[in-house]
């Protein structure tokens, strides 16, 4: 299911169209660390800022600047290149003397100096996101539409899909993905960091299409649904919806989706089939995707439907909207854009 045929839960509104990333600038994002350095160790952390530079492309920046191996580098998440990003960065067996040497890259803004830690920074190791976004010349219904969409997206949530960033340039990486767990002679072949990300690929179309299935309801839990707790990420399965509504309704639990693993439980019941139903799609069955998936070594998780929409303010100014937000980990802000403006988002 591609990015455009992805449904929305605020189809009843039309959205407010415009420009995004018009500039870097537009698009603005700060990682929000999940802890500071403890003081010692190896590993030198950094909050680098940067423009025009991913951060795969920073990574190997560093690596050849700071002339040290590209595993030696850590990062908590993944950051687009057309943006103005700020993220946090460990660098193993490095000194900060030698940062110097980054200033030859007009694309590394800023690069400050946190401490040291122990450990190498992995990804996941954050608190979410900062999001500062401009979107330009947009509809003049936008005065009334964009306050109805925000409005829903605050009290219900954000529609949790995967950014089309997974699928690639031509929206087919899981067709890859698919292939690989069915091909063990092609695993072995390829490195392992592209594996992963062909099958991650896959398991995020099908989440995207049991999400799809039931965006209407995103925000009601059901019997035989696992549900995740917002405040610690724990999940349980559902015996009874209407008594656990009242916790979805507060925002403390949501249903999830798979993320297809050797050990990650399915649901049972309505939202059981609607999961089965999506696998059946793609020519499989869970037990086909578990045991698969252990072959390629792999546990899998859930994943919410939904997410909060935190600390959101926005402006209209002419034909130009500014909004900021925060988002969780995992979450893309382009989930949010494509809800309010209900164009393609480049």
């Amino acid at each position: 299911m591609t990015e455009q045929a992805l449904p929305f839960l605020t189809g009843a509104v039309s959205g407010i169209g415009g420009v995004v990333r018009a500039v870097p600038e537009d698009f603005r994002v700060e990682e929000r660390p999940l802890y500071l350095p403890c003081g010692e160790g190896e590993h030198l952390y950094l909050r680098v800022t940067k423009r025009g530079l991913s951060t795969r492309e920073m990574v190997s920046c560093f690596s050849s600047a700071l002339g040290v191996k590209a595993r030696c580098i850590g990062v908590a998440g993944l950051k687009d290149a057309n943006a103005v990003t700020t993220q946090m960065v460990s660098v193993q067996g490095s000194s900060p003397e030698l940062l110097s040497r980054l200033q030859k890259d007009s694309r590394i803004l800023s690069v400050e100096v946190l401490g040291r830690h122990r450990n190498r920074l992995r990804t996941g190791h954050h608190a979410g996101n900062a999001f500062q976004l401009v979107i330009r010349d947009v509809y003049p219904s936008a005065t009334g539409a964009a306050p109805l969409i925000l409005e829903e997206l605050s009290r219900r949530g954000v529609p949790n899909f995967f950014g089309p960033q997974r699928q690639g340039r031509d929206g087919l990486n899981y067709t890859i993905g698919a292939s690989l767990l069915q091909d063990a002679a092609r695993r072995a072949r390829m490195p392992r960091a592209k594996r992963l990300w062909f099958l991650h690929a896959y398991q995020s179309f099908l989440f995207n299409r049991i999400l799809a299935s039931r965006i209407d309801r995103l925000d009601r839990v059901l019997a035989g649904d696992w549900a995740m707790k917002h405040d610690n990420g724990a999940c349980f399965l559902v015996e009874d919806g209407a008594v656990e509504q009242r916790r979805a309704d507060a925002f403390e639990i949501s249903p999830t989706g798979p993320l297809f693993g050797s050990r990650a439980p399915w649901a049972s019941g309505e939202p059981g089939e609607i999961e089965r139903a999506a696998v059946a799609s793609l020519g499989a069955t869970p037990e086909s995707l578990c045991q698969a998936a252990a072959a390629c070594g792999f546990r899998g998780e859930r994943r919410p439907l939904r997410v909060r929409l935190d600390e959101l303010t926005w402006a209209l100014k002419g034909n130009t909207v500014t909004l900021s937000f925060t988002l969780p980990p995992g979450a893309y802000a382009t989930s949010v854009l494509r809800e309010l403006m209900k164009t393609e988002i480049k």
